[in-house]
Parts: C-alpha cells; sequence; structure tokens
C-alpha cells in the first residue's frame, strides 16, 4: 500500500494521523496504549513483539494494535520513519 492510499484510509475512518521519525538505535520496553493504533513504516524498519512474537515491519507495511495492547518496540541503526493513526 502507498502512503497517500494508507492516510485516506485513516481519514476516512477517523483516526487523528501523526508521523513519528526515530532516527537510530532505540528500545520502547513492553507498554500499551489507550487507542487503536493503525500504522504504516515509511522508512527504515521497527521490530514490535507483543503475544509472545517479534515481528519486523519495513518501509511499505502496515500494522493494526488494539487498544490496552501490551508490546514493544525496538530499532536499528537505521531507525525508522512511522505514519500512525490513533483513534480512541
Amino acid at each position: 500500500m502507498d502512503r497517500q492510499t494508507f492516510e485516506a484510509e485513516l481519514e476516512r475512518d477517523g483516526y487523528d494521523i501523526q508521523t513519528n521519525t526515530t532516527p537510530g538505535v532505540k528500545v520502547n520496553p513492553e507498554h500499551s496504549h489507550p487507542f487503536d493504533v493503525r500504522a504504516m513504516v515509511v522508512q527504515g524498519a521497527l521490530t514490535l513483539t507483543r503475544d509472545g512474537a517479534s515481528r519486523t515491519y519495513r518501509a511499505g507495511e502496515t500494522f493494526t494494535m488494539p487498544k490496552g495492547c501490551l508490546h514493544s518496540e525496538s530499532y536499528g541503526p537505521e531507525g525508522a520513519v512511522t505514519l500512525f493513526g490513533r483513534k480512541m
């Protein structure tokens, strides 16, 4: 999916849209959010760990997480730019 299509879907479905840039190595320990998340990696890669499994998402790939989902995030040396939507 391309960025414009993904952003249009977020808007259509009532998500608040933001962009997050992580410039290099970073680990966000396990946490959750009080909102639903839909995200697309625009550049670089990030690894999400949830439900006992890890998956790396690269540019062009999308993922979703329901509010309250416990997860951790890690970024390699290339970092990542992520377009994401939040919906209460």
